[in-house]
């Protein structure tokens, strides 16, 4: 990325990057190669660990290596920190030590308390970010010492919120932190729109999965680019709460809504934790098994509302390099 393109903002600081685009962690399209080329492109890529090891066969540590081999720019790496599972957990406290141990600078957390993680993290230099989808969850962590806000928000892939863009920036600036836009990108225009807005940068995936270096099915792929984003439902099947998916057939069989038993379940206090965990442990198999071979399996794609803007495959560097031409007037 040359000078005339770099645009500033806090978090490129914080980063040293050179544009305000974070490829999202994503189960299970954050293939390595994905990862790399979005960092070395000049914004910057987000291992997700268990598309890391479980979809695309690393051990940890030496995933993190191969990617670095394929770009020596800064990489983060996503930690959901939700205390469903002590064993799920113990494992995301050895990802964030052997993440720190092979010096990576940037941490996405979501779905529980960041403290422990910026406890370990701060103290090295490393930022941290967490997802907010409102502001009760925002203070939160803001009380656990983070550095920014990843604002899903309504519009978004996977666990999607239930704000507007324009309601969580008004909701989260009072709090002085910058403020990352994930939901809805889909073209360099709402790109240049979200920074315009006041947002510090923007976060997509679904544009990420329909490039050329991404190894998700042909299948998923084309689900994207015939999308639009009366296409795009949620359901609570996958983990029991909301998820966007793209409305196919199988979906349009299968149904997105849980179950009488299975709500019943996902509103216990106690039993919550529980059913969530079986719905993901289901997902976790049928989201790979779609991604990796398409329509012959079930067609269970997640995607979020900027399939909209998304009508061709490209290149990462195109992507990137078509977001930050869009910002050249402002550079």
């Amino acid at each position: 990325m040359n000078e005339k393109t770099r645009y500033e903002t806090e978090f490129t600081r914080a980063l040293n990057i050179d544009i305000p685009l974070i490829c999202g962690a994503m189960y299970p399209c954050s293939n390595p190669e994905l990862v790399a080329a979005v960092s070395e492109a000049g914004g910057i890529g987000i291992v997700q660990p268990l598309s890391l090891s479980y979809v695309h066969g690393y051990d940890f540590r030496e995933g993190l290596r191969y990617i670095r081999s394929l770009t020596k720019k800064p990489i983060g790496v996503n930690l959901i920190i939700e205390k469903s599972s002590k064993k799920y957990l113990q494992r995301v406290h050895e990802w964030l030590d052997i993440s720190l141990e092979e010096k990576i600078p940037f941490f996405v957390t979501a779905l529980g308390n960041p403290k422990w993680v910026v406890d370990k993290a701060k103290p090295v230099g490393a930022t941290i970010y967490h997802d907010a989808t409102n502001r009760k969850w925002a203070e939160k962590a803001l009380d656990g010492g983070v550095n920014g806000f990843i604002c899903v928000n309504n519009r978004a892939g996977g666990h999607a919120g239930d704000l507007s863009p324009q309601q969580l920036l008004e909701d989260l600036t009072p709090l002085g932190k910058p403020l990352i836009c994930a939901g809805g990108i889909g073209s360099p225009e709402a790109f240049a729109d979200a920074t315009d807005m006041g947002y510090a940068g923007v976060q997509m995936g679904t544009r990420f999965i329909a490039s050329k270096e991404c190894n998700a099915h042909p299948d998923y792929k084309n689900a994207i680019l015939n999308a639009n984003e009366k296409d795009i439902v949620l359901t609570d099947k996958i983990s029991g709460v909301p998820v966007s998916i793209i409305k196919t057939p199988h979906i349009e069989r299968m149904g997105t809504k849980a179950g009488f038993i299975a709500k019943k379940l996902l509103r216990g206090r106690k039993t919550k934790h529980w059913m969530r965990m079986f719905y993901t442990l289901q997902s976790l198999v049928s989201l790979k098994k779609a991604s990796m071979q398409g329509m012959n399996y079930k067609d269970f794609f997640q995607a979020g509302k900027s399939v909209e803007g998304i009508h061709e495959v490209k290149s990462v560097a195109e992507i990137v390099g078509e977001y930050a031409k869009s910002l050249d007037s402002k550079a």
